[in-house]
């Protein structure tokens, strides 16, 4: 894999690149948040969305984008957390987007996680159908998060359809005909840096096969760094080796991977 400064080297002036899915809000950020925005700039990335994980750091991510005009956030809360919704959490979230509707763009990251299971199933189930009513009630294309729970996923999703705003299925792991299942929904697929891994042979294969107006790119930070930082905190000028990565095994190069990815983003984001 090339270094950054090579991969920028072959980029064309005006190709961009939009992380979709960065926590910008988190500790690891903290202590040189302004620098990592500049490597970002230098990296071509035109917008960051930060993600909203519960009500304080979809606050947060609120409160960076309202400091800095390329980063855009969401809201919602995750299944690690739905254990501990109140009663009033759902309208907050819904106050918060009625007061900041020109810098949040999506519901999320909301879902199943049966890996952990820092909250219960059937309480991640209940709230993961609750908050996609109320994505849809925002008029907000929604985050998915999936680790492992393919069929209930899929059953809430096909439960609340048509998704009339679109969405993601975020850092997706799972395979091409899981894939394909998503894309019918009117979906996208967020391809992380996890791609740049040589064990990851699954996700090189949707990677290649799934239709490129039907993919974006994310970092995930500061979690998930892709090859030559695995391990290591994350950043989203670490995009960019997606990216290339991506280019390398469509065998295209990554102005066509940059470009239409970005589309894709800005057109369900509804980004400038």
């Amino acid at each position: 894999m090339k270094n950054i400064e090579s991969i920028l080297s072959g980029l064309q002036d005006d190709t961009y690149f939009i992380d979709t899915h960065c926590h910008l809000d988190m500790k690891a950020y903290h202590d040189d948040l302004e620098q990592i925005l500049q490597r970002a700039k230098h990296c071509h990335l035109s917008h960051i969305i930060s993600i909203g994980i519960d009500i304080e750091s979809s606050h947060l991510a609120v409160k960076l984008a309202l400091m800095h005009p390329n980063i855009f956030a969401t809201v919602g809360i995750h299944p690690h957390d739905v254990d501990n919704i109140s009663p009033g959490d759902y309208k907050k979230l819904a106050n918060l987007y009625s007061l900041n509707k020109d810098n949040i763009v999506g519901y999320g990251e909301i879902g199943l996680d049966y890996v952990k299971q820092y909250s219960a199933p059937n309480q991640q189930r209940k709230h993961f159908s609750r908050q996609l009513d109320l994505a849809h009630e925002l008029k907000l294309p929604i985050i998915i998060h999936n680790r492992e729970a393919n069929d209930d996923t899929l059953k809430i999703l096909q439960k609340s359809k048509p998704l009339d705003h679109g969405g993601i299925m975020h850092c997706f792991s799972s395979d091409y005909t899981f894939a394909k299942k998503i894309i019918d929904l009117g979906m996208l697929i967020s391809i992380p840096g996890i791609v740049t891994f040589k064990n990851a042979a699954t996700l090189h294969e949707v990677a290649v096969k799934i239709p490129l107006d039907k993919m974006i790119i994310e970092t995930d930070g500061p979690f998930l760094a892709p090859h030559p930082y695995r391990g290591k905190r994350n950043e989203p000028a670490y995009v960019i080796y997606t990216a290339a990565k991506i280019a390398q095994l469509r065998k295209t190069d990554i102005d066509t991977i940059a470009r239409q990815t970005t589309a894709n983003a800005s057109q369900l984001f509804q980004l400038n």
